[in-house]
């Protein structure tokens, strides 16, 4: 009788698990609709400008909440929207362990590696603080500090589904983020002769206050091969402090969750709720690539499937932004994020000069 019972649940929990597969169909193609635009926008801004100044990642996020605008998504669609924004977002920080290897740590030198990780680590203090005396929440506050300190928008979509940042937080951090982004790349240049910085030293300046890898490109191609290489690998270095910074905050996040949770009752901790499944997987492949045993033919197709599924996240992350939300909390987001760009380009230009 026991196992009839069996039988007759799982009959039943495979009908229910493909209904809810189908459920997530909509969503998930209205996301990946908007993915398709946005992509085609950076592909005509490469084609005009050789450099995409504002990414797809961006265009989504823009055009998701022009929608949600417009439009309140029904019930039809909101599932496949909320499961493009956290499990597809978590599979795409996962697969970008696939492009990290920890030789290029060793290959750059271990004084400017340890110049670059402080300043990483002394800008997410100061920006978290400047957000938090500005009122803005915690989780915010965390978001723009990675993103100001790390990567930009890359940084602030790894470290949302690990805080839980709602999409309002999201959106708020990128869209303000993105723009100072797109500054910084078009005025980093007048700073050669203001400064009078060599290639080298306008290499690391561009590596280290310049959001993105692609940004960082079109911010020292002008300034030449050297500035490009020095750039590209200080940039790349700070990108590889996500991954500890991730773990970090996953580690703060359950032992908030332990400390709110019921005194009165044992709580087991076991290592995959201390650090979530896809920052393991992210730091399984990373290994595995230093290793060499993921071949160098398969990392360009999987960083490229990470960077469509973020692109994607990010439009379903749009999708649930509410703007009057942002217009709240506008005025203070970019008072937060351009004056931490600014102490973070100060810190930078005087660590420049010790690299002379």
């Amino acid at each position: 009788m026991p196992q009839q019972q069996h039988e007759s649940d799982g009959i039943k929990s495979a009908p229910g698990a493909f209904a809810r597969s189908l459920a997530l169909i909509p969503g998930i193609a209205l996301c990946g609709a908007i993915t398709a635009v946005s992509l085609g926008a950076q592909l005509v801004e490469e084609h005009i400008f050789a450099h995409p100044y504002v990414e797809a990642l961006v265009i989504a996020i823009l055009l998701g909440m022009a929608i949600r605008t417009a439009w309140q998504p029904s019930e039809r669609w909101r599932s496949g929207i909320a499961f493009s924004a956290k499990q597809l977002l978590e599979v795409a920080v996962m697969l970008l362990g696939a492009s990290v290897s920890f030789a290029a740590i060793v290959a750059s030198g271990y004084l400017l590696v340890a110049a670059i990780v402080a300043t990483v680590v002394i800008m997410l203090a100061v920006s978290y603080g400047l957000s938090r005396m500005l009122g803005l929440p915690t989780k915010m506050s965390i978001l723009i500090a990675c993103g100001n300190s790390i990567c930009g928008n890359s940084a602030i979509a790894a470290v949302a589904p690990v805080i839980g940042a709602d999409g309002d937080d999201v959106a708020s951090s990128i869209s303000f983020t993105a723009i100072l982004g797109v500054l910084m790349v078009l005025g980093l240049p007048l700073l050669i002769p203001l400064l009078a910085l060599s290639a080298t030293q306008y290499g690391i300046l561009a590596g280290l206050t310049v959001y993105a890898v692609p940004q960082v490109l079109a911010a020292t191609v002008p300034a030449g091969i050297v500035a490009t290489q020095i750039g590209t690998l200080v940039k790349l270095v700070r990108v590889l402090m996500l991954g500890p910074i991730v773990v970090a905050l996953s580690l703060v996040a359950a032992h908030r969750r332990k400390r709110h949770a019921d005194a009165t009752r044992a709580v087991a901790i076991s290592p995959f709720k201390l650090v979530p499944w896809f920052i393991i997987g992210f730091l399984v492949l990373a290994a595995l690539r230093s290793l060499q045993l993921v071949p160098d033919i398969a990392v360009a197709p999987v960083t490229k499937t990470a960077g469509i599924l973020t692109v994607l996240s990010m439009a379903a992350l749009g999708l649930g932004v509410d703007v009057r939300v942002l217009s709240s909390v506008g005025g203070r987001v970019t008072a937060a994020v351009t004056l931490s760009l600014l102490l973070l380009l100060g810190l930078s230009i005087g660590l420049v000069h010790f690299f002379r």
